[in-house]
């Protein structure tokens, strides 16, 4: 198993990345993102404990469920199913109000499901695109957020 980490300081609110963040509908504003849809809303919120994601990247399809939903402060989720089949164990993202905004950590731990050659493709080619890909949401979230945050013209 490989553990991979993004982390990015996004210049709003907790409660507005957290939201941006776990609706991950946005995602699809990342180039490496086609397609995210909610399959089946969670208990206590549409992306709360027990909601299904269905996630179309680049990279590959993912049904996700999530585990834990603590707003503004963490989310947890695990990948159910996977093509290219993979093996999760936990997705988990953080947030943490800092200086200048709020410090978004994106956890994730799995492997390439290929016998004996899993936790090699995993290390040179999974770990690499999966982080750009964490990046790259992050990345559209900082920008999104940026633009909705930004004041508009006065009279």
């Amino acid at each position: 198993m490989e553990t991979m980490t993004v982390e990015r300081v996004i210049a709003a609110p907790v409660e507005e990345v957290f939201a941006w963040l776990t609706t991950t509908t946005n995602y699809t504003r990342s180039p490496l993102v086609v397609r995210c849809r909610l399959t089946r809303r969670g208990e206590s919120a549409p992306y709360g404990v027990g909601a299904v994601r269905s996630h179309l990247w680049l990279i590959g399809w993912f049904r996700e469920r999530i585990t834990r939903y603590e707003p503004p402060y963490a989310t947890e989720y695990v990948v159910e199913r996977s093509l290219p089949p993979a093996r999760h164990e936990i997705g988990r993202m953080t947030f943490e109000e800092v200086d200048g905004g709020t410090l978004v950590r994106w956890t994730t731990r799995a492997e390439i499901s290929v016998p004996l050659l899993g936790p090699l493709l995993t290390r040179r080619l999974a770990r690499p695109i999966i982080t750009r890909t964490f990046g790259g949401i992050l990345d559209a979230a900082a920008a999104a957020l940026a633009t909705a945050s930004r004041p508009g013209p006065t009279a």
